[in-house]
């Protein structure tokens, strides 16, 4: 199919999970109109939804946290790390957010073991120095411990009270712990899902930290959702889940991504392989001598002793621990806790280990059964090593006869790839290809992404966002409906740009331009690369600038032949009445009136300057 240059930016690549199932419609048919249709008004719905949402957020008076103090400063230096650059913006972007009286709705999206619990301790410092409380919410009760005690650590020179909740305590402590909270005396929770039951009471809620959202189910979100129109909400994630990532992308929620490595952080490498014994024991032995330890994750309870009894056979002078979410709490908390001060080598655990467990002398994981993983969950597993400056190995194991699917591979190989510091987001990026985001809004699954493709689909969101938003009404004349036939040859010659890969992504920006200020960037972009443009690239440019003045007059057609030039105009074309009869009359206009609201004008081989120069003449008379 031939695409007319000035149409390209219709032309789309196709994500949508599983390519293979892709529908395809037949030209001329009006089945594909039908489906953007469909979908388009289920989204318009949808984005007044999201707006409504956000204006109500927006028009809450939330809390005005006050200006930095001396005791804020004094926190900030005692960190003992130096800030990275994304880090240090990250801080600055939860600041300014807490000091505004709008609620914070923030997505902190930071690669694994970049920083972003301290972002979340330093908003939690200036919530509890105004004299309000904290609640950090977590998906796991291993996490929870971790975090309770990275936070007791830190907050260790200062006066905050911290609490713990999850099903680590026994019901004498949970017991203390919520009579504490309702009186005010604790200033910093911290808990698993257990923070979000009905006997839970603050005091005096100001901030709210959800670690790892997409681990929570849809309950649970729909009550954080609830807390977050009247307290500040800060989301931290390594891999936002592709809903949040979405709405992030078409500026319905405020996004902060840090991207830079730690200093001395090396990036993981990674091996895909079969079982293998003898890779096994050279990994988990090559750990051991330089005084390391080793994660083996196995996601099965019902098998997990059996890989144990593998491993024992195979590794006989290990000392090897297990951890699953199905033991006693006591027991869970021991093994956990023992391992961490190293009387294990190995330990073989379910996935409970996932989500920001931070153990440094880890630095070798080993993932059984990689394929039957999700790439999030993937990534998540193999961010638990490599938290210290020592080179970090993650090997992804699958079954010696298994045969992988097309959408495994494809996952495997994405993670082999994205194997430098800071892949979280783009990891999450390819997530939303693979899966789609789902219903931006809450628990339904949404088919539209496989019927249309992520690119068209968020495209949809973003202009039926953006038409909610600034409360249009009537529908204008699209720049993609107007027809435009002139003489002139306008493209970009391959003299100009060589690569076939270089000269589309150059049409494809030209024709996604929507406004001349757009138009002139893109051109400055192309000319510092290339070089000066050629006649017919030029020509391709007053195209489009010819368009951006069509769309504002109302034309829906503009036919050029040697001798004159037609234009065509839509319904909403409603000028001057006395103005168009002054300017008809005018003999030196040369222009005549046709029915179907069709105006010729003589103009004897005009190039498109000229025609540029006509249009900004007759918009003047008319209006």
């Amino acid at each position: 199919v031939y695409v007319p240059i000035d149409k390209f930016h219709l032309v789309q690549k196709y994500s949508g999970g599983d390519t293979g199932q892709a529908k395809l419609n037949k030209l001329g048919s009006k089945t594909w109109v039908r489906t953007k249709a469909k979908v388009r008004s289920e989204v318009d719905d949808m984005a007044e939804e999201l707006v409504r949402i956000n204006a109500i957020r927006k028009a809450k008076k939330g809390i005005a946290f006050s200006p930095d103090s001396n005791l804020m400063n004094e926190f900030t230096l005692s960190f003992e790390y130096q800030e990275t650059e994304d880090q240090e913006k990250a801080i600055k972007d939860v600041i300014s957010d807490m000091e505004s009286e709008n609620p914070m709705d923030r997505l902190v999206c930071g690669d694994v073991g970049f920083g972003k619990t301290e972002v979340a301790m330093r908003a939690a410092y200036k919530a509890v120095i105004d004299g309000y409380q904290v609640g950090i919410l977590v998906p796991t009760t291993v996490l929870a411990l971790q975090h309770y005690e990275s936070f007791v650590a830190r907050f260790s020179n200062t006066p905050v009270n911290i609490g713990l909740l999850s099903r680590f305590q026994t019901p004498k402590q949970i017991k203390e712990t919520l009579k504490k909270l309702k009186a005010g005396e604790l200033d910093i929770a911290i808990g698993t899902h257990r923070l979000l039951s009905k006997d839970v009471v603050f005091k005096n809620l100001g901030l709210l930290v959800v670690d790892e959202e997409q681990r929570f189910g849809v309950k649970h979100k729909e009550t954080i959702r609830k807390l977050r129109t009247t307290v500040d909400t800060l989301i931290l994630t390594a891999t936002p889940i592709p809903r949040t990532l979405h709405m992030s992308l078409v500026g319905i929620r405020d996004i902060s991504i840090i991207n830079t490595a730690p200093i001395d952080r090396r990036a993981i490498r990674t091996r895909l392989m079969k079982l293998n014994d003898y890779v096994i024991q050279e990994a988990v032995n090559r750990e051991i001598r330089r005084n390391g330890q080793v994660f083996f994750i196995h996601n099965r309870v019902d098998s997990i002793y059996q890989v144990g009894q593998y491993l024992a056979r195979i590794l006989p002078t290990v000392k090897i621990a297990v951890a699953h979410g199905q033991m006693a709490e006591r027991d869970l908390e021991k093994v956990m806790l023992d391992f961490i001060n190293h009387e294990y080598d190995v330990l073989l655990a379910t996935t409970i280990v996932e989500s920001g467990l931070d153990i440094p002398n880890v630095n070798t994981i080993m993932i059984n059964n990689a394929d039957q993983l999700g790439l999030s969950q993937l990534y998540q597993l193999r961010g638990r090593v490599g938290r210290s400056s020592a080179q970090a190995y993650a090997y992804l194991m699958t079954p010696r006869e298994k045969v992988l699917t097309e959408i495994a591979r494809k996952r495997l190989a994405i993670l082999q790839e994205l194997n430098h510091l800071g892949a979280g987001f783009k990891i999450a990026n390819y997530d939303l290809e693979l899966r789609g985001a789902g219903n931006v809004l809450g628990a339904q699954q949404s088919g539209h992404i496989a019927a249309v493709g992520f690119e068209l689909y968020t495209a949809m969101v973003e202009e039926a966002v953006e038409k909610v938003r600034s409360g249009e009404k009537k529908e204008a004349v699209e720049t993609n409906e107007i027809a435009i036939s002139l003489i002139t040859e306008a493209n970009i010659p391959d003299t100009y740009i060589e690569s076939m890969n270089q000269r589309l992504d150059a049409y494809k920006s030209i024709s996604s331009c929507v406004s001349d200020a757009e138009l002139w960037e893109v051109r400055g972009s192309l000319e510092d690369r290339f070089g000066m443009m050629p006649q017919e690239t030029v020509c391709l440019f007053h195209t489009m600038q010819i368009k951006f003045m069509a769309t504002e007059l109302h034309i829906t057609q503009i036919n050029q032949s040697f001798s004159e030039l037609e234009l065509v105009f839509g319904e909403a074309f409603q000028p001057d009445p006395e103005r168009m009869i002054a300017y008809l009359g005018n003999p030196q206009n040369k222009a005549k009136l046709l029915p179907d609201n069709k105006l010729i004008i003589e103009m004897h081989e005009a190039d498109q300057e000229q025609i540029i120069r006509f249009l900004q003449s007759f918009r003047k008379e008319i209006f």
